[in-house]
C-alpha cells in the first residue's frame, strides 16, 4: 500500500486537467464573471451547450429562473446573479442569423 500512494497521486495529478476540461470553461470567453458562470452552469451542462445558446439578458434571466424552479439549481440572488447575467448577456448574446428570424428570440 505504501508504494501505491505515489502512483495514485501521480494518476490523480495527471487526470486533474481532464476533469477541468470536462467542465468546458474553454467554451466561455474571457470576461468578468467567467469563472463564476462556468462553475454554476457546468455543474449540470457542458460549456459547449451554454456557449451555443445566444440569448438576451432578459432571456438569460428567465432561463436562470427556470433552472432554479424546475431543475433545483441553487438560487442566484443579488450581486452574484447580476454578475452571471451580465457575463451571459455579453458573452452569449443573440447572433445574427441568415434566413428566417429565430421564432424563439421574440
Amino acid at each position: 500500500m505504501r508504494n501505491l500512494l505515489p502512483v495514485l497521486f501521480v494518476c490523480f495529478a495527471l487526470a486533474a486537467p481532464a476533469f477541468a476540461d470536462d467542465r468546458g470553461i474553454d467554451d466561455f470567453p474571457e470576461g468578468k464573471g467567467r469563472e463564476e458562470t462556468a462553475n454554476m452552469c457546468a455543474a449540470c451542462h457542458s460549456g459547449r451547450l451554454v456557449s451555443q445558446q445566444g440569448m438576451t439578458r432578459a432571456q438569460w434571466d428567465e432561463t436562470l429562473d427556470v433552472m432554479t424552479e424546475r431543475h433545483k439549481m441553487p438560487k442566484l440572488e443579488g450581486d452574484e446573479r447580476a454578475l452571471i447575467l451580465d457575463y451571459l448577456a455579453a458573452a452569449f448574446a443573440p447572433k445574427a442569423r441568415r434566413g428566417a428570424p429565430n421564432p424563439f428570440l421574440k
